[in-house]
């Protein structure tokens, strides 16, 4: 349905303009949030995370108290999202707990809102095969055929030979008949995010042209490239936001396929989607965050020292909040780390010697 066809049906409706912005902020902050439940988290897309649960249950004790606490914490995060078109406070999330992430995914979309559905290793397997083949992760034509062939749920599908499947689909059926039949377990890959390099640019007034805007974006990524801390690096990942006049937001988010220091190279994608897809008004604000890095040549790495350094210092940090953390929680020290007692010893076990780690 068109936005004129919906303001014919009802002409008292209230068009929200976009605010990928906000949006993008407000996941970071459920990303920090679950960050204080397990350290390791991975965003799958916007509104969609993974949790690793492993070795949680000597904090919080078994899952349906670990699911507790995670759902206490979205709460808690929950807290303030209420709009203006929203009468009530609703929950907002659902939790879906279950062995690998496909299985806590559809666990997930099964939940009702603010609850969760936990699903255990042992009823895997039953817990799948009634749901249905939209779940899995298949194009509209693989969707087709398998209802042509009669197949609604999981079930029917884990119920043919995998060899089968595999000859009617290639080896993109071999995984889903894998993941039909519980067959797959995938595990929570964390992802450290690096502190960006962030360069802004406000205007005096409205910049609406494309030619300025451009020019814009490149001063702003002269500026970013001149950063101490990118000295020795490529960059690997690019956002560029826009504030726009009215209260709206732009949002332009790049991965390079080949990472680079070079500033022409950069701002050519960016530069290709203010083109195709503009801002859908003047800009009052323009902000470029370089996210992602990766190690640059020998020679640029000759003048990384100093950013080495401040990475390892902070991972030295992180390393010792964790640590008091953990022995606020298990009233004990329940990190360890290897010293040299007596490295000329014919006796391993003379040679080295565990302490505790005091952070």
């Amino acid at each position: 349905m068109t936005v004129s066809q919906a303001i014919g049906l009802c002409p008292t409706l209230r068009l929200c303009e976009p605010d990928p912005v906000h949006y993008d902020e407000r996941f970071t902050r459920l990303l920090a949030a679950l960050n204080q439940v397990s350290p390791v988290v991975e965003p799958a897309e916007l509104g969609v995370a993974y949790l690793g649960t492993d070795g949680l249950e000597g904090i919080y004790g078994p899952p349906g108290k670990i699911v507790a606490v995670i759902k206490r914490t979205l709460e808690s995060w929950n807290v303030g999202m209420k709009y203006t078109f929203q009468p009530f406070n609703l929950p907002t999330f659902r939790v879906g707990w279950g062995p690998g992430k496909f299985v806590a995914w559809v666990a997930a979309t099964r939940a009702k809102s603010g609850d969760a559905v936990i699903v255990s290793p042992g009823e895997a397997g039953q817990f799948l095969a009634a749901q249905s083949i939209s779940t899995l992760p298949i194009d509209p034509d693989t969707h087709r055929r398998l209802r042509q062939l009669g197949i609604r749920t999981l079930g029917a599908l884990a119920a043919l030979p995998e060899e089968a499947v595999t000859a009617q689909f290639g080896a993109p059926g071999r995984r889903l008949w894998r993941l039909a039949a519980g067959r797959i377990t995938e595990p929570v890959v964390g992802r450290v995010a690096p502190e960006p390099i962030v360069a802004a640019l406000t205007f005096f007034t409205p910049v609406g042209e494309r030619e300025l805007l451009e020019r814009s974006l490149d001063q702003l990524i002269a500026r970013a490239l001149k950063h101490p801390r990118r000295i020795g690096w490529r960059v690997q990942a690019v956002r560029l936001v826009a504030e726009l006049e009215g209260g709206g937001s732009w949002l332009a988010a790049i991965l390079l396929k080949d990472p680079t220091a070079d500033g022409t190279r950069i701002a050519a994608p960016l530069k290709t989607r203010i083109e195709q897809a503009p801002p859908t008004g003047a800009a009052l604000r323009l902000v470029l965050e370089f996210t992602a890095f990766a190690p640059g040549t020998a020679e640029l790495q000759l003048f990384a020292r100093d950013a080495g350094a401040a990475a390892r210092a902070g991972q030295r940090r992180a390393l010792e909040s964790a640590a008091r953390e953990i022995q606020q929680r298990l009233k004990r020290s329940g990190l360890y780390h290897v010293i040299e007692v007596q490295p000329w010893s014919r006796l391993p076990e003379r040679r080295y010697a565990l302490i505790d780690f005091e952070p």
